[in-house]
């Protein structure tokens, strides 16, 4: 059984990539890790045909936050977002027949707000603005060194109209 998060990485990312856990590069969660039997090619399927309905698109950091459940981590918010919302839900129907426990918070959809942890080795600013192109699966396990795995990447479709970073 794996535990795997769908991420919207900042800068894209390729299958087989890993890093350590302190060293994840910058990411938006758009699917919370959830446990499942099914393959990281299986899920990367099941996002792709779900994705191929929402373009790339444009999010604006927002606000500095503290997350976690003691709130000592530094998140920068992504400010509402329409295609976002839109995105998140759509990944939430196509990997549900994917979890073993499909009432994982991953799929329940409570609580989902967009944001950017902060890193050692970077992090962004409010105001700043960014053009999330990719979908990227990441294997959590293990936790202990070499770390995070990229199992699978998914293309956004070019949105029309869209130039530029």
């Amino acid at each position: 059984m794996s535990r795997l998060v769908v991420v919207l990485p900042l800068s894209p990312l390729r299958e087989g990539d890993r890093f350590a856990v302190n060293e994840w590069p910058l990411h938006i969660t758009v699917l919370p890790p959830f446990l499942t039997d099914a393959t990281g090619s299986e899920v990367g399927a099941a996002i792709r045909s779900a994705a191929s309905a929402h373009p790339a698109f444009r999010v604006v950091a927002a606000q500095n936050e503290l997350f976690g459940r003691r709130h000592d981590i530094p998140v920068t918010v992504m400010a509402d977002n329409e295609q976002l919302a839109a995105l998140h839900q759509a990944l939430r129907v196509a990997v549900r027949p994917c979890a073993v426990a499909p009432d994982e918070p991953a799929f329940t959809g409570v609580g989902f707000r967009a944001h950017v942890t902060m890193k050692s080795h970077g992090r962004v600013h409010e105001g700043e603005e960014f053009t999330l192109t990719q979908i990227a699966v990441v294997d959590m396990e293990p936790r202990s060194s070499p770390g995070r795995t990229v199992l699978a990447t998914v293309a956004l479709p070019a949105a029309e109209g869209m130039v530029g970073p």
